[in-house]
Protein backbone atom coordinates (compact mmCIF):
# COMPACT_ATOMS: atom_id res chain seq x y z
CA UNK A 1 0.00 0.00 0.00
CA UNK A 2 2.97 2.41 -0.69
CA UNK A 3 1.47 5.81 -1.18
CA UNK A 4 -1.63 5.26 1.23
CA UNK A 5 -2.08 5.84 4.77
CA UNK A 6 -5.05 4.61 7.13
CA UNK A 7 -7.46 7.60 8.52
CA UNK A 8 -9.49 7.06 11.87
CA UNK A 9 -12.94 8.51 11.72
CA UNK A 10 -15.70 8.81 14.05
CA UNK A 11 -19.06 9.02 12.60
CA UNK A 12 -22.71 8.36 13.66
CA UNK A 13 -24.37 5.13 13.34
CA UNK A 14 -27.10 6.44 11.31
CA UNK A 15 -24.79 8.44 9.17
CA UNK A 16 -22.71 5.39 8.11
CA UNK A 17 -25.95 3.25 7.52
CA UNK A 18 -26.97 6.04 5.26
CA UNK A 19 -23.48 6.26 3.64
CA UNK A 20 -23.70 2.63 2.77
CA UNK A 21 -26.68 2.26 1.54
CA UNK A 22 -25.91 5.08 -0.85
CA UNK A 23 -22.70 3.84 -1.68
CA UNK A 24 -24.52 0.03 -2.09
CA UNK A 25 -26.47 2.04 -4.76
CA UNK A 26 -23.94 3.45 -6.42
CA UNK A 27 -21.93 0.10 -6.83
CA UNK A 28 -19.06 0.99 -4.23
CA UNK A 29 -17.96 0.03 -0.58
CA UNK A 30 -18.47 2.49 2.03
CA UNK A 31 -14.47 3.30 1.46
CA UNK A 32 -15.01 3.63 -1.82
CA UNK A 33 -17.88 6.11 -1.88
CA UNK A 34 -15.94 7.91 1.13
CA UNK A 35 -13.08 8.45 -1.28
CA UNK A 36 -15.66 9.21 -4.63
CA UNK A 37 -16.55 11.94 -1.97
CA UNK A 38 -13.19 13.03 -1.24
CA UNK A 39 -11.73 13.12 -4.84
CA UNK A 40 -15.32 14.97 -5.89
CA UNK A 41 -14.26 17.78 -2.98
CA UNK A 42 -10.66 18.17 -4.21
CA UNK A 43 -11.71 18.42 -7.92
CA UNK A 44 -14.56 21.26 -7.27
CA UNK A 45 -11.80 22.68 -5.09
CA UNK A 46 -9.46 22.81 -7.49
CA UNK A 47 -11.59 24.06 -10.23
CA UNK A 48 -12.81 27.27 -8.12
CA UNK A 49 -9.10 27.57 -6.73
CA UNK A 50 -6.84 26.29 -8.66
CA UNK A 51 -4.10 22.57 -8.40
CA UNK A 52 -3.37 22.68 -4.73
CA UNK A 53 0.62 22.97 -4.44
CA UNK A 54 1.59 20.09 -2.36
CA UNK A 55 5.05 20.99 -2.31
CA UNK A 56 4.18 23.45 0.72
CA UNK A 57 2.28 21.11 3.01
CA UNK A 58 3.55 18.14 5.64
Amino acid sequence: MEGQTNFTMRIHVDTLKKLRYVAKYDSRSASGQIMYLIHQCIREFEEEQGKIDLSDND
